[in-house]
């Protein structure tokens, strides 16, 4: 194998490829990112057994094929420290693999191609195709909600649902949901539900970045696969059954609040200095046309605001952790937002005002 590629155009994909690669492994070649020269085409491919990553490069010159894995970190590493513009050599001698770059050379240790796993995947059930940007949307405004290591190892993941002209994103850790909807090209009559694991939306996310660029889903059995031009993105599924999240949208409210967006993301903020650490608790009190914000702590310091509001229902007292709050806040985009309440027990539902798309539930906290 021998060929050479400018660095901007290996470093980039070798960035996203060494980001599914994990540090401490079990295996040594799952440290490696396995290198394959065929034609004029570069393919990395990383891997933790959950979630594979390829990324293809079209080389400039005629290379010599083969296929060897090499540390993933050191040699974006030393991609990294190169000079931007730099011409870099790369050949396999003798079981080393050889890098040059001006007056640079590195020789790294390799493993055999032939060690490196591969995810198996099982024939799609289902593919359609989207707009990267409108992808990439869904899974902002959803996937701070995941759970990060809850023992109900379903709620580490997020939800995705396909069902005719319509692909849902879903997320919670049992105290807050988000839910997000987007129309698609997709023929498929019955609902169709898996679970992604949390790694793998996050990976997904870091390859759309092209915003006109389209991305194809093929959803399988125990598998889902992303194609963009230059990469292809594999991740298991979690095996589970995820919570009936229509039972968990609040029906019934009947105290609706439309207030400023910035206003009150600036307002939660302020009081959230002097919430608990630990709880990060708030507590609402609502009367008409007002909402005051009030936050203690332990050592008896306290904070409030009030911010006029368009409301005229009857007056309501309720706790929140301000973490929840302002993470919704930060992920709508509309000017105002509703707020649907009915008790101080009951979750609370927010939505951008005008727009639909996306709910949000914060279960309340007792203060």
């Amino acid at each position: 194998m021998h060929f050479t590629i400018q660095r901007e155009a290996l470093l980039k994909p070798l960035q996203l490829v060494a980001g599914v690669v994990e540090r401490r492994q079990t295996l040594p070649v799952l440290s490696n990112v396995l290198l394959v020269v065929q034609g004029q085409q570069l393919s990395l491919t990383g891997t933790d057994l959950e979630v594979e990553l390829v990324g293809r490069v079209q080389l400039e010159e005629p290379a010599e094929p083969g296929e060897i894995t090499v540390p993933a970190r050191k040699l974006m590493d030393i991609c990294k420290s190169l000079p931007n513009d730099a011409l870099i050599d790369i050949k396999v001698d003798e079981q080393k693999l050889l890098v040059k770059a001006g007056r640079s050379r590195f020789t790294l240790s390799t493993l055999p191609a032939n060690d490196f796993p591969t995810v198996e995947e099982g024939p799609g059930s289902l593919t359609c195709t989207l707009e990267q940007s409108r992808l990439r949307r869904l899974i902002e405004r959803t996937s701070f909600a995941m759970a990060q290591q809850d023992v109900r190892y379903y709620l580490n993941g997020m939800l995705l649902e396909v069902s005719t002209g319509t692909l849902r994103a879903v997320a919670t850790d049992g105290h807050r949901l988000a839910m997000c909807s987007m129309s698609a090209d997709i023929g498929q009559a019955d609902r169709h539900q898996v679970i992604v694991p949390r790694k793998g939306i996050l990976e997904l996310a870091r390859l759309l970045t092209e915003p006109d660029g389209t991305v194809s889903i093929v959803l399988g059995q125990h598998h889902i696969r992303a194609t963009t031009g230059e990469f292809t993105f594999t991740s298991k599924l979690v095996d589970g059954k995820f919570p009936d999240y229509e039972r968990v949208l609040p029906k019934g409210g009947d105290k609706l609040v439309l207030g400023d967006r910035q206003a009150l993301r600036e307002a939660f903020s302020r009081t959230a200095i002097l919430s608990n650490e630990k709880y990060r608790g708030i507590r609402l009190q609502l009367a008409a046309g007002q909402l005051k914000i009030q936050a203690n702590n332990p050592e008896q310091e306290e904070a409030e605001e009030e911010i006029s509001v368009d409301y005229n229902g009857g007056s309501l007292e309720i706790g929140f952790n301000v973490s929840y709050l302002l993470d919704v806040l930060g992920v709508m985009t509309t000017e105002q937002v509703r707020l649907i309440l009915s008790d101080s027990n009951s979750s609370a539902l927010l939505q951008e005002a005008g727009n639909d798309d996306s709910s949000y539930v914060v279960m309340p906290m007792r203060l």
